[in-house]
């Protein structure tokens, strides 16, 4: 028995296999949310084959979806340079916070001695019925009439003028809420209620008041009046100043 064979073209693949490929590259850029809503678009058509829908993309959608890839690529890169920025420009304001505060805590803190490249001639609490109280009440450095005067560190002025014994005095209120007073002065350069800061001078070296000759006397206090006096020698080493 003899088999005939059907003869004819070759039919064309399926609708479903020409559109596989396509289907799986549409369903991977839905997946990413670059395609969004396009998929109810026009351009898309959804075919239902057996079980399973299949889209169909048209070249035009195609670079549509690309295009549209792009520009949420730049605009993720310019969010992302954008923080950056911000994180930079965030750091640099802390670190010129930090720089601010550290020289204004080193401008407070800094002290220097009352007369430049002197020494003390007379100590504290020295004996003598030269001073009413019986005892030296402050330091005295050995200074020439007319050497500058400076003030020791950071602090404001409280009082000027004639002080008595004292002759022409200044007392100033320091940073750290302690009194400095500076007597004897042939002359005064500031005025009540000015800020000065250390090393600044503030007036001249004399012989005013109760002397035997010209001098500074110095003076560290817990207060702005005679009798709160405290080792000035202590106060001013307890500063970094080498006395």
């Amino acid at each position: 028995m003899a088999f005939i064979c059907a003869t004819g073209k070759h039919r064309k693949p399926g609708r479903v296999k020409r559109t596989t490929a396509q289907a799986a590259g549409v369903a991977a850029l839905t997946t990413t949310g670059v395609i969004g809503t396009l998929a109810a678009s026009p351009a898309l058509a959804a075919e239902q084959t057996g079980l399973t829908p299949v889209l169909t993309a048209s070249d035009d959608l195609a670079e549509h979806i690309d295009a549209q890839a792009v520009a949420q690529q730049r605009i993720a890169e310019h969010e992302a340079a954008e923080k950056a920025a911000a994180v930079r420009a965030k750091e640099a304001r802390e670190a010129k916070a930090r720089a601010a505060r550290e020289a204004e805590r080193k401008r407070l803190n800094t002290f220097v001695a009352p007369i430049a490249h002197s020494y003390v001639s007379t100590g504290y609490k020295a004996s003598s019925s030269l001073w009413s109280s019986g005892s030296h009440t402050g330091i005295d450095f050995h200074a020439m009439t007319g050497t500058s005067v400076h003030a020791v560190g950071v602090g404001t002025v409280v009082s000027t003028g004639w002080g008595g014994a004292y002759g022409n005095q200044i007392v100033l209120r320091m940073a750290d809420g302690m009194y400095t007073q500076y007597g004897h002065l042939s002359s005064i350069g500031v005025t009540v209620g000015q800020q000065v800061t250390a090393g600044q001078q503030i007036g001249l070296s004399g012989a005013t008041g109760n002397v035997t000759g010209p001098h500074l006397h110095f003076e560290a206090r817990t207060g702005p009046d005679y009798g709160s006096d405290v080792d000035p020698l202590a106060y001013l080493r307890g500063h970094g100043v080498n006395v």
